[in-house]
């Protein structure tokens, strides 16, 4: 089979064509940068330049292919030019999935998020729940009109589309706000741990796997929640501290303390550019939120399978560990 794949030298688009040349496949992707996607062009991968945001750049190798993975997105939570999550999170997913009906594509996959549901407020959901804000990110908010104005429209009109909704995502090579927060902790620099905050956590390995049995098994018009086991912040730094032996910051804030260091950071921002895991959008986010959801509906139609979080923390330190000499 020969697949499109947008956001293919990201974190999880990397995986997924990987994944996808392994298993015998041809791949195509559109890159901003072709440079940046030499190792991929060493797999046999068809590299094009091109961006979601330009819907042109995307025809021509998009032509012909048998399925189409929508994976690229802007989740820069933090940051302070916040302008991508509408261009890329909102108006390239309809650039990618308007060329795919016009081209006839038979079927595609689109990355969705559990964040689009913010906090649930400790209640792991299934695809059933619904929210509608407000937001606690400019990504959740994006997010949410990408997979229900844009995508869930473009179904009901008869798009071939399947949805995965992938939890909060780690492993090697991380470029999200998961990745400092592990370093920070093998440094013994991390200060300290929100008391509440809670995540449903999927090793990337998972991730890709799931995108691909979405392509290959998910039924056309359906979502599926793809990730792993639920744990606060507190559990799975303690899990990290079981495997590696290095304690965990002590200082557990409550949400209250965490807020208010939401709204100092607020105040700093209007002088200072500060890190995205020091913004106030950031860590109002993580102040008690609890981003959950069940993967039971892709493990029960899709044959989707999740590590535990011990064994895919412990290959994910092993590789930071490496990167930093640490023993």
């Amino acid at each position: 089979m020969k697949y499109f794949v947008t956001g293919a030298t990201g974190f999880v688009g990397g995986y997924v064509v990987r994944q996808l040349v392994e298993a015998g496949h041809e791949v195509v992707a559109v890159v901003r940068k072709p440079a940046a996607a030499s190792d991929l062009a060493q797999l046999g991968v068809e590299i094009h330049q091109g961006d979601v945001t330009d819907k042109e750049s995307m025809r021509a190798p998009m032509r012909g292919v048998d399925g189409v993975f929508h994976i690229a997105g802007w989740y820069k939570v933090g940051a302070r030019d916040k302008s991508g999550g509408e261009k890329i999170n909102i108006y390239g997913t309809k650039n990618v999935l308007e060329l795919m009906r016009e081209l006839e594509i038979p079927k595609g996959v689109y990355t969705s998020t559990i964040a689009l549901n913010s906090d649930t407020h400790g209640k792991i959901v299934d695809e059933t729940y619904n929210y509608y804000g407000p937001h606690l990110s400019e990504y959740d908010r994006t997010k949410w009109i990408a997979h229900y104005a844009v995508a869930e429209n473009m179904i009901a009109a008869g798009l071939p589309l399947v949805i995965v909704q992938p939890g909060l995502i780690y492993g090697p090579g991380d470029n999200s706000n998961v990745r400092p927060t592990l370093v920070q902790y093998l440094q013994r620099k991390l200060p300290l741990v929100p008391a509440k905050a809670a995540q449903s956590w999927g090793h990337v390995e998972d991730m890709a796997r799931g995108h691909i049995l979405a392509m290959e098994k998910g039924r056309i018009g359906e979502s599926y929640i793809i990730t792993g086991s639920s744990y606060t912040v507190v559990e799975a730094l303690k899990i990290a501290e079981k495997i590696t032996g290095i304690p965990g910051p002590r200082v557990q804030m409550p949400p209250m303390g965490m807020r208010a260091l939401s709204r100092m950071a607020g105040v700093a921002e209007k002088v200072v550019a500060l890190p995205p895991s020091y913004s106030a959008e950031y860590l109002n986010e993580i102040a008690q939120a609890t981003y959950l959801g069940s993967s039971a509906k892709a493990e029960r139609e899709l044959g989707y399978r999740s590590r535990s979080l011990e064994d895919g923390l412990r290959q994910t330190l092993d590789y930071e560990m490496k990167l930093l000499k640490m023993k």
